[in-house]
């Protein structure tokens, strides 16, 4: 499984950085961005939970 986040719609709210930190973190601008190429199994269902809360809606998971 995959995320990833589409610079144009993300607010930089940091809610998905917060509940996996393992997965998304901030870049240099302030917005999200994925720091793994495979989300770890163990942390799926976080992240799609990250994904369905993002209030831009700008996170993707593409399983």
């Amino acid at each position: 499984m995959k995320a990833s986040v589409n610079k144009e719609r993300c607010i930089g709210c940091g809610a998905c950085v917060a509940s996996v930190p393992e997965v998304f973190d901030f870049d240099d601008d302030g917005l999200t961005k994925t720091i793994v190429d495979n989300i770890p199994e163990e942390k799926e269902e976080e992240t799609k939970n990250a994904a369905d809360m993002c209030p831009g809606s700008a996170i993707t998971i593409d399983e």
